[in-house]
């Protein structure tokens, strides 16, 4: 079975990992990077060698987001930046694959151990399996 693991974060927490602190979480130095990219890189190279890795990527900042829609006269609708005010996005995925729900919720419960400065927002790792034969009308 294939899911999507997903991490969250906010602007906040993109400042904060560049050394600007603020109220929404302490800034991070180099060390503390470091800790966080160990512990990721670890887990990649677990799921790599295991096979269950399929893809992962971290996402950029939720500043630079842009929401596409369509009005009802049919314009386009462009918004820059839709997620100014949000506290919690997806900042980074793994898609898997793997035996179980309960073997990728093993490697979710390790992605949430990861290191972060005292004082950071804690973030649900989420788990999502990827539907790959779509709904049904039955």
């Amino acid at each position: 079975m294939k899911y999507l693991v997903m991490v969250q974060g906010s602007q906040a927490d993109y400042e904060a990992m560049a050394g600007r602190g603020s109220a929404g979480g302490p800034a991070w130095d180099r060390a503390g990077m470091q800790a966080m990219f160990d512990h990721m890189n670890a887990i990649n190279e677990e799921l790599t060698a295991s096979g269950e890795m399929l893809d992962a990527q971290g996402l950029a900042a939720p500043s630079t987001t842009r929401f596409v829609t369509v009005d009802d006269t049919g314009n386009t609708v462009v918004t820059d930046d839709p997620y100014a005010a949000a506290e919690g996005v997806v900042a980074g995925y793994w898609l898997l694959e793997c035996a179980s729900l309960e073997r990728v919720t093993e490697i979710a419960a390790r992605v949430a151990r990861c290191p972060a400065p005292e004082g950071s927002p804690a973030y649900p790792v989420v788990v999502r399996p990827v539907d790959e034969v779509g709904p049904s009308l039955d």
